[in-house]
């Protein structure tokens, strides 16, 4: 049976796996495109305004995530997510449709609101289903679907060069509506055994008031630490996803169409080791043994970025350019597995969507920031110095992060 008590959970994982690939894939592929969108829209030959484009979504995506994160604490985390999904793969077919610079910037902003309505969601709804002894395993899966996301996003330019860039957003958001419909028929939301109490056939969320429930999250000291070590990461991280397309085909010498595909899947082969085989098993085997297991994992996983941020930013042989983008992609795979179970430890579950949600909205702010300062390093020939700088930052996240996180249990449960 696919609901089995049993394998259901891992169901679950596999099913939003495939929405976070979605996800990842109908923002990246425009990061691939730019050469073929700027023959048909002029305003897209400067990077800074290509940049901005980047950016306006994570602003908006910024802004949306702790309103999503509060939303998905008190609403039907299934119904959220289908209708997420939805909504921006309509938006992505949209996108094909564009025949101005503010046409894209405005679906682009729309794109924001729809997707900052997921990750919450799913991630939540997730670390409901898992235990200690898998959640990280379990996330860092569900991070590969963002990875993969990623990899197949860099085709966007390859699909334009032998089709269209407006042929492009249409099939990549044809896939995301029709997925929606499978979501409909197979996910199934979390019940508490408080909630299956109240009906076998009805879901009814739990809801903690807004205030108090703020309040509890702000008075963590540790949350603050988190909010820090997540975002500081989080520079790299979106420069990567945004911009190292452009930075392969500049380092190596590569037409777009080629660096597109072999970055963005050199990191996500990479992150998927790093996640699923490296971060999430030896995070789930160390915390039983050590509560801080999942931080230290987390932390090492950290120490391999600062290194590899260097050798992108300066290098310019292929083994040296490959070689340094696998060492990131595994290293972030460690970090990005780790992030959910780490909250998992201190914020209870029916607060976990909107904790993640100001996460969530300070990481995206510093990627937006970074995206849109990579772009002017670009414009003025100083590409590889503005990526190799943000290895310093990295570096003051891990050692706020091996400083202050200190949990005292697996799961957190909060007030009883």
């Amino acid at each position: 049976m696919l609901s089995s008590k049993k394998n259901y959970p891992w169901i679950v994982v596999g099913l939003l796996s495939i929405v976070a690939l979605l996800n990842y894939m109908d923002r990246q592929m425009l990061s691939t495109m730019q050469n073929s969108m700027k023959i048909d829209i002029a305003e897209l030959n400067k990077a800074e305004s290509f940049g901005f484009l980047m950016a306006v979504f994570m602003y908006i995506y910024g802004i949306m995530s702790p309103i999503a994160g509060t939303i998905a604490d008190r609403v039907n985390r299934k119904w959220l997510i289908v209708g997420s999904l939805f909504v921006w793969s309509a938006v992505t077919y949209g996108m094909g449709l564009a025949t101005t610079y503010n046409q894209l910037l405005g679906l682009r902003a729309f794109m924001g609101v729809s997707e900052a309505l997921y990750i919450p969601a799913g991630l939540s709804l997730i670390t409901d289903y898992h235990t200690g002894k898998t959640r990280s395993l379990a996330v860092g899966i569900h991070m590969t679907g963002l990875y993969l996301g990623q990899a197949l996003g860099g085709f966007g330019d390859t699909v334009a060069e032998k089709f269209s860039w407006h042929t492009a957003f249409h099939w990549f958001g044809i896939i995301g509506i029709i997925y929606s419909v499978v979501l409909i028929l197979f996910l199934k939301e979390r019940k508490s055994d408080e909630q299956k109490s109240i009906s076998d056939m009805i879901y009814k969320p739990l809801k903690m008031p807004l205030k108090k429930g703020l309040a509890m999250i702000f008075s963590m000291s540790a949350f603050w630490v988190i909010l820090f070590y997540f975002a500081a990461p989080s520079l790299p991280g979106w420069a990567i996803k945004n911009w190292i397309p452009t930075l392969f085909s500049d380092s190596l010498q590569i037409s777009m169409s080629k660096a597109g595909p072999l970055s963005t899947a050199v990191i996500a082969a990479s992150s998927f080791v790093g996640a699923v085989f490296i971060g999430g098993p030896i995070s789930d085997k160390w915390v039983q043994k050590n509560l801080r297991g999942r931080v230290y994992t987390s932390a090492i996983g950290l120490s391999l970025t600062i290194p590899s941020l260097i050798l992108l930013g300066y290098g310019h042989s292929f083994m040296v350019v490959i070689g340094a983008a696998i060492l990131f992609g595994v290293g972030y795979g460690m970090f990005d597995a780790n992030n959910m179970p780490i909250l998992c430890q201190f914020v209870p579950s029916k607060l976990r969507a909107t904790a993640y949600g100001f996460m969530n909205m300070v990481g995206i702010f510093a990627g937006a920031a970074v995206t849109q300062v990579l772009g002017k390093f670009k414009d003025i020939g100083n590409f590889g110095f503005g990526f190799a700088i943000l290895s310093v930052i990295v570096l003051l996240a891990l050692i706020v992060q091996l400083s202050f996180l200190r949990p005292k249990t697996i799961d957190y449960v909060g007030e009883q």
